[in-house]
């Protein structure tokens, strides 16, 4: 199976370093991804949370801060833990094997100051949306000839 995930987006926060029992260091962090389309409302964004670990964890905590325009690459990896209330919550996250710097720190000094305030929810209390007001249905209906299939 292929579990391969290449994203470019910009840090909603400052990236979180911590470390292990053992010393490894892992730092995790929110990347913001603007959707190619516009709803109603104005411009939508997916948020994805991101984990790395080690060397790689240290530089980007070192070098990275709120706005910084990165690349990663990864896999997907999904987990879950009871929080303090006994409910079990199951997150979804990028483990990233590389991570790209994508613009100096003055270019993302002047991204940051022409860009507007976005409230920052925290990733796992977002409202639910009704995604299907985001799609039309231009696809109810097409026909496939069987001459069109290839196999």
């Amino acid at each position: 199976m292929i579990n391969r995930v290449v994203l470019v987006g910009r840090m909603t926060r400052d990236p979180e370093l911590r470390r292990t029992n053992t010393g490894a260091a892992v730092t995790s962090f929110t990347l913001a991804l603007n959707r190619n389309y516009n709803s109603a409302d104005g411009q939508q964004a997916d948020y994805i949370n991101c984990v790395v670990w080690n060397k790689v964890a240290e530089n980007v905590e070192r070098y990275c801060s709120k706005g910084s325009l990165v690349g990663v690459e990864g896999r997907l990896r999904s987990r879950s833990y009871d929080n303090a209330q006994g409910q079990k919550v199951y997150v979804v996250e990028v483990v990233c094997d590389s991570v790209q710097f994508l613009e100096t720190k003055a270019a993302r000094e002047k991204a940051q100051q022409q860009q507007p305030q976005v409230a920052q929810d925290n990733f796992y209390d977002m409202k639910t949306v009704d995604l299907e007001k985001d799609f039309d249905n231009s696809f109810d209906s097409f026909d496939i000839m069987e001459d069109d299939i290839q196999f």
